[in-house]
């Protein structure tokens, strides 16, 4: 079961007053059992079923989960060469590639980025995602990726262009279309 709340004192509250009427609820780690004077939540970890106490269960209930990365920067693509070498890596693996095609006076760009970073994390381990600065880069390299508008994010897989989504309308919008895009090829 998994709870949202704005802080740590609601959880604790919500838990409290759904379990005043007298239920056992069993957790993934915890059992909760009501007592007449509030909550004993009960370590299933440790077999001698030690209390634990309300701050180290709000600790464990909103620490994040550090095992995975939540942004991952996108690298940048700065030729030709580059590319190709790229490509040809994620051919070996059979992994897709991710590329932005971004300026650095574009404002829709710019505010992409960071929501594409938070995106690579999701997909860390599957895929790479790159940006070219099409300011800062060959136009023979603009060309081969046949960008006319920007933002344009394309989906590269077998050394291929094989889809792309371009990126004028609201952030969230391209996020949830790049996301379906991605799901397709991985």
């Amino acid at each position: 079961m998994s709870v949202l709340a704005a802080n740590s004192h609601v959880l604790y509250r919500e838990i409290h007053q759904r379990d005043q009427h007298q239920q056992l609820w069993s957790g993934g780690n915890f059992l909760f059992q009501p007592k007449t004077f509030g909550l004993i939540p009960f370590d299933h970890r440790n077999r001698d079923y030690r209390k634990i106490s309300r701050r180290d269960l709000k600790v464990e209930a909103f620490w994040p989960d550090l095992s995975r990365p939540s942004v991952v920067e996108m690298e940048p693509i700065n030729d030709c060469d580059q590319l190709d070498q790229i490509l040809s890596h994620a051919q070996e693996l059979s992994h897709p590639v991710l590329i932005e095609w971004m300026a650095s006076w574009c404002r829709k760009c710019i505010y992409l980025k960071p929501k594409l970073e938070k995106l690579a994390a999701e997909f860390d381990t599957k895929m790479k995602f790159y940006y070219v600065d099409v300011n800062k880069v060959p136009q023979a390299l603009v060309k081969r990726g046949n960008i006319s508008k920007m933002p344009t994010i394309q989906l590269w897989k077998d050394g291929e262009m094989k889809e792309e989504v371009i990126g004028g309308h609201k952030a969230w919008l391209v996020i949830e279309e790049v996301r379906q895009m991605i799901q397709k090829f991985v």
